[in-house]
């Protein structure tokens, strides 16, 4: 069963207050808060927490409150949709490779916060819910539900501008001695009304390093595969996600991969970082070895553009301007809400 038949949303209710003049309704602007208050400055010896827990599931062991950021997992997972131009652009495309490229760029744009965010979210209670609605300035809302607590599992559903896109997610975190290894097990899901094409992906491995000593720093590696499913069934896109490495000229945190139509034929190149920009380019013709093919292709174009935080995000949690947001008080939400 997809999530889309366990949450519904009522379209016709809004969280944007109106002012009636003359029997006609005007939208009031809400000016949004930019930042949060500093985090606290305590010291936090994670080793001396986590040294016994070496191999368990880091689900299960409680963690002191200083290791947190002030959001919880529900509202995390709502910033993934920080970029949601992007599935904007590809609800527009007509063709189902160019259309998948641009989701594969959406998928990758939400690692984007990870690259300096250490703090993690709080668990959030079985039956906890979370929405946010976006519909006046960024296009889309969401509504996301806590539905298992061990092992935990949030439920999400979001739509937006010509698409909607669900996730079941769920993990496994263990914690290997010098690094915490987080596996998302869930998968997630994007739909197009017009076209009917949908895709279904699940994400990668995320290591947070420099557990023991130095400063926390994290990766995203591992190989992504996207499918298109009903309309674009036979579509997908294969996405290599480089480890980071001491030992290579190359980029670092460099995503690379290759869209296929339905006769697993390469029609558009991926080429970029997680934490920065990603550019995509169609394929004009094809040669090498299968082994090793060599590909020609047109004029790349921009998919994503990170949008750099505030120079001082550092002092509130390397948060990015939504991430602020996330928390502030909304007229009409459910008792349940995270907030």
């Amino acid at each position: 069963m997809d999530v889309t038949d366990r949450i519904s949303v009522n379209s016709s209710q809004a969280l944007t207050p109106t002012l009636s003049n003359n029997n006609q309704s005007t939208k009031v602007a809400r000016t949004r808060r930019l930042r949060v208050p500093d985090k606290p400055n305590y010291p936090l010896n994670l080793w001396s927490i986590i040294k016994n827990c070496i191999g368990k599931d880091l689900s299960k062991i409680p963690m002191p409150v200083n290791f947190n950021e002030p959001l919880s997992m529900l509202q995390r997972l709502t910033e993934d949709f920080e970029y949601s131009e992007i599935l904007d652009k590809a609800a527009q495309c007509k063709d189902a490779c160019e259309q998948l490229a641009y989701v594969t760029a959406f998928t990758i744009s939400s690692y984007s916060t990870t690259s300096n965010r250490t703090g993690k979210p709080f668990n959030p209670l079985l039956g906890e819910t979370y929405e946010c609605d976006r519909t006046d300035d960024l296009g889309w809302r969401c509504v996301n539900e806590q539905v298992s607590h061990h092992p935990p599992m949030a439920a999400q559903y979001c739509e937006g501008r010509g698409w909607r896109c669900w996730q079941e997610f769920t993990m496994t975190s263990k914690f290997r001695g010098k690094y915490i290894q987080i596996v998302p097990l869930g998968y997630a899901h994007v739909e197009f009304p017009a076209t009917g094409n949908r895709y279904t992906w699940r994400k990668v491995t995320t290591t947070v390093h420099n557990i023991i000593v130095g400063k926390l720093w994290v990766d995203n590696h591992g190989d992504m595969e996207i499918f298109g499913e009903k309309s674009a069934k036979g579509v997908k896109c294969h996405l290599k996600y480089l480890p980071y490495s001491y030992f290579t000229r190359d980029t670092q945190r460099r995503v690379k991969g290759v869209v296929m139509d339905n006769a697993s034929q390469v029609k558009w190149v991926i080429n970029g970082t997680w934490d920065s920009k990603i550019e995509i380019a169609p394929v004009t013709s094809t040669s090498g070895s299968a082994e090793n093919p060599v590909f020609k292709t047109g004029n790349y174009k921009t998919a994503w553009n990170r949008r750099l935080p505030a120079s001082d995000c550092e002092k509130y949690y390397n948060f990015t301007t939504l991430a602020c947001q996330l928390n502030e008080p909304e007229p009409e939400v459910a008792p349940t809400d995270s907030r």
